[in-house]
């Protein structure tokens, strides 16, 4: 018999398992995430239904204004000739459309995490790949990718719908002021709270109670901060995405009105951004920490 040298034999070599490459990760979890009906199935519903909102909306503004004299909806700045009729930019966006949006990209978001931990096939997953920051780097680029796709599209369909409805109305285009700021804006709120959405699932585990709390992060809380009274209740509803949003959508050729405590651009581009950070390194840490 002889004794076993110092290096390893070949066959033993060729039994050992090789390295997982991120883009051999990124590619099941993008298998995981679309292998189910049901992805497909919400985000389509989805689309439809806030696109059909925002379409209504105009189409109600064009049969409202018919047979009037083809004029801009709103005075120009500086000009009180005429009354206000309605925001062509906001019947694109409206609040009730957008907000479901939310709630359905960040369910889509909380399930990635929350249907392995359902199923313990989460078990199997952390088994295959113990190294779980890679893990959720890969969830976090394929959430964020198809939300984003999914964010664009419906952005884009409902603006060029709702701006064509509106087109012998003061329709506007892409190169209108706050118009291309209001659809990336809008296209970048799905994987935002696709994102927040996984990072509750990390801390909750569990599929209902992720969707429950995610929702409610991302509209009931900044319901509860809304106001001018105290300028610390102001601040924490500002810091919201919901909030973020609505000063990004807004058209800056219409007087809104002076808030006491207004969100601007950039303070809107900063708390997507925080957001967004804070909801990856939530789930990395959460989920490398705690034990399955």
């Amino acid at each position: 018999m002889t004794s076993p040298s110092g290096t390893a034999s070949p066959a033993y070599r060729s039994r050992s398992a090789p390295r997982v490459r991120f883009t051999d990760l990124t590619a099941a979890e993008w298998l995981k995430l679309w292998s189910l009906r049901s992805t497909c199935w919400v985000l389509g519903v989805c689309a439809v239904v806030v696109t059909g909102i925002n379409a209504n909306s105009a189409r109600s503004n064009a049969d409202r204004l018919a047979g009037q004299p083809v004029s801009p909806p709103y005075p120009p700045p500086g000009g009180v000739d005429r009354p206000f009729l309605f925001d062509p930019l906001a019947t694109a966006f409206t609040e009730p459309a957008w907000q479901i949006l939310m709630a359905v990209a960040g369910a889509v978001g909380a399930a990635v995490l929350s249907g392995e931990y359902a199923t313990g096939l989460v078990r199997t997953t952390f088994a295959a790949v113990p190294d779980r920051r890679s893990l959720l780097a890969a969830k976090t680029l394929v959430v964020t990718v198809a939300l984003l796709g999914f964010g664009a599209v419906v952005s884009g369909a409902s603006f060029g719908l709702t701006q064509a409805l509106l087109r012998d109305h003061g329709g506007l285009s892409l190169t209108d002021p706050g118009a291309l700021r209001a659809v990336v804006g809008s296209a970048l709120l799905a994987p935002l709270c696709g994102l927040v959405g996984m990072a509750t699932a990390a801390v909750v585990r569990h599929a209902a109670g992720s969707a429950v709390g995610t929702a409610g992060l991302l509209l009931l809380v900044p319901a509860l901060f809304r106001g001018d009274t105290y300028r610390w209740v102001a601040e924490i509803g500002n810091s919201m995405p919901f909030s973020a949003w609505e000063a990004l959508v807004q058209n800056p050729e219409r007087d809104h009105g002076v808030a006491k405590y207004p969100v601007g651009v950039a303070e809107a581009w900063l708390v997507y951004g925080a957001w967004s950070v804070a909801a990856v390194v939530l789930a990395v840490v959460v989920t490398d920490r705690r034990d399955v």
